[in-house]
């Protein structure tokens, strides 16, 4: 089963888009990520609507941040990207009158609800500066450990 990447793949965004002194275009951004432009603007817009980005079209135009990284959660992103299944796993459909089928069915719902409800709640805890600092800290380290490191920008 192939996952769902837009949510680590716009958080890789976001990070680099911080970084990098001047807009980004969606060219840029899509050879980045190793996708295609058009899927690019599609996954950005739900951010720019949301007000986390903006963009500017012609000549210098491109995306960049409208919000301060402290100010973005995960689940400010997750939601903005349309808020993906976060489970592969589910109840079953194929005979909803069968009483085992069910029983089996109201727990799994049951849990599930649970964990993604915990889950949004860890989101909402989480920066995306939080994710910015920690890159900091590991490119300092390797920096300082005299090994090479190649970093997108």
């Amino acid at each position: 089963m192939r996952r769902d990447s837009r949510l680590s793949r716009m958080l890789h965004v976001l990070i680099h888009m911080d970084r990098h002194s001047k807009r980004m275009t969606s060219e840029t951004i899509a050879q980045m990520l190793g996708t295609n432009a058009v899927v690019v603007r599609r996954t950005m817009a739900g951010l720019k609507k949301q007000g986390y980005v903006r963009s500017e079209n012609g000549h210098g135009g491109g995306w960049e941040l409208a919000r301060d990284l402290a100010g973005i959660s995960l689940l400010d992103v997750y939601l903005a990207i349309g808020a993906p299944s976060l489970f592969a796993i589910g109840p079953s459909s194929e005979n909803p009158a069968c009483l085992v089928e069910q029983a089996v069915d109201t727990a799994l719902d049951d849990t599930m609800r649970n964990a993604e409800r915990l889950l949004r709640a860890r989101f909402a805890e989480v920066t995306i500066a939080d994710l910015a600092s920690d890159f900091d800290q590991r490119y300092a380290a390797l920096q300082s450990s005299g090994e090479i490191c190649a970093v997108k920008a």
